[in-house]
């Protein structure tokens, strides 16, 4: 027996926003970072929520790879403010702080959750819609994926006007993180036929619309539809988990602090060459790469078989990474690389107990891990 669930309402298109106006609950804490409040975008919160009758106050102490001590900040703001409901504004960082602030109140106090509205404002992470967080611990280097029903949010807001602003560079990471979220889901090995067709179209979508939104980013309609391919890649991985391109994104992320993106976009053509074996001569190739395959074809890639087929794929990810001038080695950001080398056990243990590892379509050993680690110095 599988399971398939969407319990997130899901409001997007034009002036989504104002669904603020209308939410039931008159007692918010807002959670968002310092920039949003610096650059007056949290005005596109407050200001709804102000004319809809609701009274709100504001945690903006959210930082990237949100930290314990970041999250127990947020549990005491909860505890004094006793809100009905969260607003999370921002990226992965703001809404998964608010995930954890959520679940830790809620263990602390023995109530359950209060609702948690989430606005994303890039177009990623797909956390809006997910049961996922990543809080991170700076005295390991450890980044912990956590994983729990009643961090879902009850509301998802997708506003094409809150990624507009967002720099090329940004819009290149993130955008390469909704396709390997994409992806992964797509060969999981929990992968079924509704995660299969959410994740089919968010990279239908990354092909079509990445580019154009890394290229103008005031091309509204590009931006829009990166929104929904996040929204739905986090849909289908929510449901269906992810691999080892995340479990090792998300060691690179904590031993060196490599923006998660970026991370996953390096690693990702490794990544399928590893999963497919397509470049192994001697292989019989497995499900995976006829999986792998498919997803080429919904990209519009197609080749005699399967093997070269891939190989296409694999090289259409170079180019992306090419044109959006993302670092194709963990060198070209600055990491020493007898500091690297001398940290790659700790992230091999990191990467093989990781979550997401779990589902990987073919199980790493130690030293599949380690070859792809050093393939991307």
């Amino acid at each position: 027996m599988e399971i398939f669930t969407l319990s997130t309402k899901i409001i997007f298109g034009d002036n989504a926003l104002d669904r603020l106006k209308d939410i039931p609950y008159r007692k918010v804490l807002v959670v968002t970072d310092p920039f949003a409040e610096k650059s007056g975008m949290i005005d596109y919160v407050t200001e709804p929520l102000t004319e809809g009758g609701a009274e709100y106050e504001l945690f903006t102490d959210v930082v990237p790879d949100p930290p314990v001590a970041k999250v127990s900040l947020g549990v005491k703001k909860m505890q004094e403010y006793q809100p009905q409901a969260i607003v999370a504004l921002g990226g992965g960082s703001a809404i998964d702080c608010a995930k954890g602030i959520n679940k830790v109140y809620s263990q602390v106090t023995g109530n359950t959750t209060v609702p948690l509205i989430a606005i994303p404002t890039t177009s990623g992470t797909g956390s809006e819609v997910t049961s996922f967080a990543v809080i991170s611990d700076p005295d390991e280097n450890r980044k912990y994926p956590l994983v729990s029903a009643d961090m879902l949010p009850a509301e998802s807001i997708l506003d094409a006007r809150l990624v507009q602003s967002v720099p090329a560079n940004i819009t290149a990471h993130t955008g390469m993180d909704v396709l390997t979220h994409a992806i992964e889901a797509y060969v999981s090995i929990n992968h079924n036929d509704f995660a299969d067709a959410l994740a089919e179209k968010a990279i239908e979508l990354c092909g079509r619309y990445l580019l154009r939104a890394y290229v103008d980013g005031s091309d509204l309609e590009a931006r829009a539809k990166m929104h929904s391919a996040s929204c739905l890649a986090g849909v289908a991985f929510n449901n269906v988990s992810l691999g080892v391109n995340h479990g090792i994104a998300h060691a690179l992320g904590a031993h060196f602090h490599i923006p998660h993106g970026l991370a996953n976009a390096m690693l990702l053509p490794k990544v399928v060459e590893f999963n497919s074996g397509v470049y192994n001569v001697t292989s019989k190739y497995n499900e995976c790469a006829r999986r792998y395959s498919r997803i080429a074809n919904v990209l519009g890639i197609y080749s005699d078989h399967t093997a070269s087929t891939v190989r296409a794929l694999i090289n259409w990810l170079s180019f992306m990474l090419e044109e959006m001038d993302i670092p194709r080695s963990v060198s070209k950001c600055g990491v020493d690389v007898m500091e690297y080398a001398s940290n790659i056990p700790n992230m091999i243990e990191g990467a093989m107990a990781d979550s997401c590892t779990m589902t990987n379509p073919v199980k790493p050993t130690y030293q599949d891990i380690e070859k792809i680690l050093k393939d991307i110095y």
